[in-house]
């Protein structure tokens, strides 16, 4: 991942009373942009990190014209209700905001926020547009099966996998909308068969793009400087267009 220091939001937007429910928001920069970005961190929905894991993806995407609201989100061990409420929360919120301009509303979520974004594209009336998840904990049960960062799936929901299928991507309906999936062929922190088994659940005729990258780990793709971002504004935009 990048030494650098990232460039700072623009200002941060608050959408509840806890410290946590608060948004980094980056202004567009360059190129006129057709969508605004919700951007979701990841971390395994632990405590320990924040938004702050994603600001040079963050800063990237607003360089390239979009405006970013980037996320976060109470992340209490046992509590996942919390968790997913406030992602619904501040969508909701989002679409009452004057300061958001009338574009395209585009979610891209990393890991853990990957299975975020993944859970409100399959919720009816979702404001989103489309969606791209990042190596997404798209399947908890497989997740759980592999015990990804120590048991972290049964950490978050404070229970098995199994009791909590309205949580599980892999388990709910399909997406609403467009879904790009993009998952490195070499990563070992959220396997590809997290995903592959994801997609297996699906339909056919609902299931989100895959998009594999050789030689790929887990943070190439929200590391502007890997070579693996240029996949990944590819697949926004192309999801912007759809």
């Amino acid at each position: 991942m990048l030494e650098r220091e990232a460039r700072l939001p623009d200002r941060t937007w608050t959408y509840g009373a806890d410290p946590d429910q608060v948004a980094d928001v980056y202004d567009a920069r360059g190129r006129r942009s057709t969508s605004s970005v919700v951007l979701v961190h990841g971390g395994f929905w632990r405590p320990d990190f924040d938004r702050v894991h994603a600001r040079h993806l963050a800063a990237h995407l607003a360089d390239l014209g979009h405006l970013v609201i980037s996320l976060d989100y109470r992340r209490r061990p046992g509590a996942p209700d919390d968790t997913v409420a406030d992602i619904r929360e501040a969508l909701s919120e989002l679409t009452r905001q004057t300061w958001l301009p009338p574009r395209a509303l585009q979610a891209v979520g990393h890991s853990a926020g990957g299975h975020l974004v993944l859970l409100v594209a399959a919720d009816p009336g979702t404001p989103l547009s489309s969606a791209l998840a990042l190596a997404p904990v798209a399947d908890l049960e497989v997740a759980e099966a592999q015990g990804l960062d120590g048991d972290a799936v049964t950490a978050f929901l404070g229970k098995r996998a199994e009791e909590r299928p309205d949580l599980d991507p892999a388990r709910r309906d399909p997406p609403r909308i467009p879904v790009t999936i993009v998952h490195g062929e070499h990563d070992t922190i959220v396997p590809r068969t997290v995903t592959t088994q994801y997609l297996e659940h699906l339909p056919g005729d609902g299931r989100p793009r895959l998009i594999t990258l050789p030689r790929v780990g887990h943070f190439e793709v929200i590391d502007p400087d890997s070579p693996a971002m240029t996949d990944v504004v590819a697949a926004l935009d192309e999801l912007a267009a759809s």
